[in-house]
């Protein structure tokens, strides 16, 4: 055999080897446990409200453990944070998303990022975010399903971007499933999921920082709805603020929030 074929050989892994392979991968990831009895965690987590921290594992007794959210976004939760072992939809501006994994890995969780390649890091970090604590896989083709199934099994956190796809009730039934075991969430964005177990969406509102045209945005609004099983639809006007280069969330006044005009263009 030349070798410009062996090279050929080595290379063409099917997708079921290529699966595999990120199977063994994701195996060898520390912190986590599938037994009965929480492994020893390395990392410790604090929930929203609560002073004593919870140890970040993945077991079948964990998978309502709560993972933190940024408190403005947890005054519309009904437990204040993300639940472990649930399914959760973010649709809207891409500043909740990033919210969200920024509070979490800020909190030393670890997060994986499929099919979403204009995902802006640098808004990340200024969310206070540890990018050392994310995984990218911007572009998966067609295993973006498969690869969160199996990255469930080693991240706190597994993002979906669907493209604008749906995913077959079957299908989405069997991933979920996955995450319920494994004690971590998954959290599927721009696409078609559904029954997913909490639904948040949200829309800009506003603005802060620009009179008469001119000036410098120091806040963005957004106007933010929660919805989910087993608790009404929750709604809220919130803020991003910049302080000295960080981005901090707030609730607004919804009678301020009244008399700011819309920012049609921000995202």
């Amino acid at each position: 055999m030349s070798q410009q074929s062996h090279l050929s050989a080595t290379t063409a892994l099917t997708k079921t080897e290529k699966l595999e392979q990120l199977r063994r991968k994701m195996a060898a990831i520390p912190a986590r446990s599938d037994g009965t009895e929480p492994a020893t965690p390395s990392v410790m987590l604090k929930p929203v409200g609560e002073r004593e921290p919870t140890p970040i594992v993945a077991t079948a007794q964990s998978t309502l453990r709560m993972l933190p959210v940024p408190a403005p976004i947890g005054d519309l939760l009904p437990r204040g944070g993300l639940a472990r072992g649930t399914v959760v939809s973010v649709d809207g501006a891409a500043s909740v998303l990033i919210g969200l994994l920024a509070t979490v890995t800020a909190a030393g969780g670890h997060v994986a990022v499929i099919g979403m390649p204009g995902l802006v890091l640098l808004a990340f970090h200024e969310q206070g975010g540890d990018l050392a604590k994310v995984a990218l896989i911007p572009q998966p083709k067609d295993a973006a399903i498969d690869c969160a199934a199996i990255l469930l099994e080693g991240f706190d956190v597994v993002v979906l971007g669907l493209s604008g796809g749906a995913v077959t009730p079957s299908r989405g039934r069997g991933v979920a499933a996955r995450a319920r075991s494994k004690g971590s969430l998954l959290i599927v964005t721009e696409g078609q999921w559904d029954g997913p177990d909490l639904r948040i969406s949200s829309r800009v509102g506003g603005y802060t920082g620009l009179s008469a045209g001119r000036g410098r945005v120091t806040g963005v609004r957004l106007d933010v709805a929660a919805a989910g099983k087993g608790f009404q639809k929750r709604t809220g006007s919130l803020e991003i603020r910049d302080e000295s280069g960080q981005l901090r969330w707030a609730t607004v006044d919804d009678t301020l929030a009244a008399g700011v005009p819309p920012l049609r263009a921000a995202q």
